[in-house]
């Protein structure tokens, strides 16, 4: 049994190296898979597969599925796949949620289609229990407080779960949240709106100011968690057209990209699933499974 497990392993593995090629070439492009949560190791691991991608292109196509993470970790995955690559796109097929947005937008180009989301930024930090823990969610819960304390409408009950709050840990919340902000505010400027030389409608140059202000505009809407009411609330790619007017590739309009992502996509999550790997790194010449909360 365990020799025609490992032979279907082996068998399901070659499988998932021929569709990502189909992809690769589909994109004119080296492709890299990761599934799983942004945490810590999983930016060594994408390290060392991307140093082992030969006669690499100078494209990448990054596929994500992600819960979120630590943003730290995010920014050392996009200085690695930015040291190897002169551009580098985002390919979403279901999810990249908090962290994972962020990184998305290290992107020159982010692909969707009309299943896939992006989620607000609420960076997740390590518990006592070290289970990741959503940080703006505490931090909203304690200003509240402290603004029904100042205004005197406090009651004794709330009174103590203000006072329960730890200040150390509230600090680290908001170095999570402002490190989240100032990633996402400093890659769209440098990447995602590195063409942007002119607007649609007028037709006026783009000043670095206004790339700026785009991006920091666009850091408020997606750090607003009450506007989007939950840390897992996903955004589709017509919200992020219309909402925050960024520019997405739908490869849902190209039937044969579309096809060969989806049959992908579909293979490694479930051979992930059957196999009990919670994260998975993956390129036409590896698949790494992960030991990562």
């Amino acid at each position: 049994m365990a020799l025609k497990s490992t032979g279907t392993k082996q068998v399901i593995e070659e499988q998932l190296s021929e569709r990502i090629q189909k992809i690769e070439d589909l994109m004119d492009a080296d492709c890299l898979a990761y599934v799983g949560p942004i945490a810590f190791g999983v930016d060594d691991a994408i390290r060392d597969a991307v140093e082992e991608i030969e006669n690499k292109k100078k494209k990448l196509v990054f596929i994500l599925e992600t819960s979120g993470g630590f943003a730290e970790t995010t920014r050392r995955i996009a200085d690695t796949v930015r040291h190897h690559y002169t551009t580098v796109d985002f390919l979403i097929p279901s999810y990249a949620m908090s962290a994972g947005t962020i990184l998305a937008m290290a992107g020159d180009a982010i692909h969707m289609d009309y299943y896939s989301v992006l989620g607000p930024i609420d960076p997740q930090i390590e518990g006592p229990d070290g289970a990741l823990i959503p940080a703006l969610g505490y931090l909203i819960r304690y200003e509240d407080l402290l603004a029904k304390a100042n205004d005197g409408k406090i009651t004794s009950p709330e009174m103590d779960i203000l006072l329960s709050f730890d200040q150390g840990q509230l600090y680290s919340y908001e170095q999570a949240r402002d490190l989240s902000r100032s990633l996402l505010e400093e890659w769209l400027v440098k990447y995602k709106f590195k063409d942007w030389v002119e607007t649609e409608t007028q037709k006026t140059p783009v000043t670095e100011d206004m790339k700026k202000a785009r991006s920091k505009e666009i850091a408020d809407r997606l750090n607003n968690v009450r506007r989007w009411n939950s840390h897992g609330i996903g955004i589709n790619m017509e919200l992020l057209r219309k909402e925050l007017n960024l520019k997405i590739d739908d490869f849902g309009q190209v039937p044969e990209l579309s096809a060969a992502i989806r049959r992908y996509h579909k293979l490694l999550v479930d051979h992930g699933a059957r196999m009990r790997h919670n994260s998975i790194v993956h390129t036409r010449d590896a698949y790494r499974p992960l030991a990562v909360r």
